[in-house]
């Protein structure tokens, strides 16, 4: 029974801590673009967006990071044998790369919070993806296990990346098009 207790955890923390990812950055996107602003309306958006930022960065997101990474091996040690199955090890390997996500999340987060701009709100766009990506490719190999689902899983996987990359430049081809009428039509 301890194990369906610490696995409902273990989900609960899997999910608040996607949705902190997913969240803070669309805040950088909203930070960034801010910055393109005129004061007092720049200065004014910045220092929400700074706010907003830290009470989700470090009141949810990084919070719900430690306890899934404290419920998932504490699920592996009430069942050794998942370890020994190829899908959990491959499982392992994508949440390795979420984790460095986060890292590059927080790193990107010092870096607006200094209101030091590398990336362009439509790179924080493309990199907001990246964990869908990765939420997709998590739930598709826990849900399949076996090789032959794991092939369709992860064909499904391109594809699906694909065509959410495909949006996005879509998205920001439709923006850039409406930005040059609106400045036409004046």
């Amino acid at each position: 029974m301890t194990y369906y207790y610490i696995l409902a955890l273990h989900i609960i923390f899997i999910v608040t801590w996607f949705a902190g990812l997913f969240y803070i950055v669309r805040l950088f996107v909203y930070h960034t673009e801010a910055n393109s602003l005129k004061e007092p309306d720049r200065g004014i958006l910045q220092n929400q967006y700074r706010i907003m930022m830290r009470r989700l960065w470090y009141g949810i997101t990084w919070p719900s990071m430690i306890a899934t990474l404290v419920f998932g091996p504490w699920l592996v040690v009430l069942n050794p044998a998942l370890l020994s199955q190829a899908y959990f090890i491959v499982k392992l390997c994508f949440v390795g790369g979420l984790v460095l996500y986060h890292v590059q999340c927080h790193a990107i987060y010092l870096e607006l919070r200094k209101n030091i701009f590398r990336r362009s709100s439509f790179a924080l766009r493309l990199w907001n993806e990246v964990a869908t990506v990765f939420l997709v490719a998590i739930v598709f190999i826990i849900v399949l296990k076996n090789n032959e689902g794991f092939i369709w899983g992860l064909l499904g996987l391109i594809i699906f990346s694909a065509a959410l990359f495909g949006a996005a430049y879509l998205y920001r081809r439709s923006r850039e098009n409406g930005r040059k009428n609106k400045d036409g039509d004046q």
